[in-house]
């Protein structure tokens, strides 16, 4: 028998399970300070990075950038994060906007 065949499988990226465990303890503080429990999706940012976009129950909304898919989907997962398939219907008529969000969104829509 060679040694390929006796090897152990190789360990999860110690450093990528680290990465998702930070982000885990954002968005399950995040969950709590908002109602308790959140939904969210991961989507892509680009070639490098992965946005978490979260939604708790009283309608707050946040986001938190990941290095990659993997580990947005795993700190999600560590966070227990309700996962959608995109930012469409039932997530996005959770999220409440504010003033802020009013005049910021009005703003680009004049050129602001």
């Amino acid at each position: 028998m060679s040694s390929a065949e006796t090897a152990t499988p190789a360990a999860p990226d110690a450093r990528a399970e680290r990465r998702a465990k930070r982000i885990a303890k954002y968005l399950t503080s995040f969950a709590e300070q908002h109602g308790g429990s959140a939904d969210g999706v991961v989507e892509y940012v680009g070639g490098v990075a992965t946005r978490i976009v979260v939604v708790g129950a009283d309608g707050a909304w946040g986001d938190q950038v990941a290095p990659s898919y993997a580990v947005g989907r795993r700190a999600a997962e560590l966070a227990g994060i309700t996962l959608h398939d995109d930012f469409e219907g039932e997530l996005a008529l959770k999220v409440k906007t504010g003033p802020y969000e009013w005049k910021r969104m009005a703003g680009i829509q004049v050129g602001g």
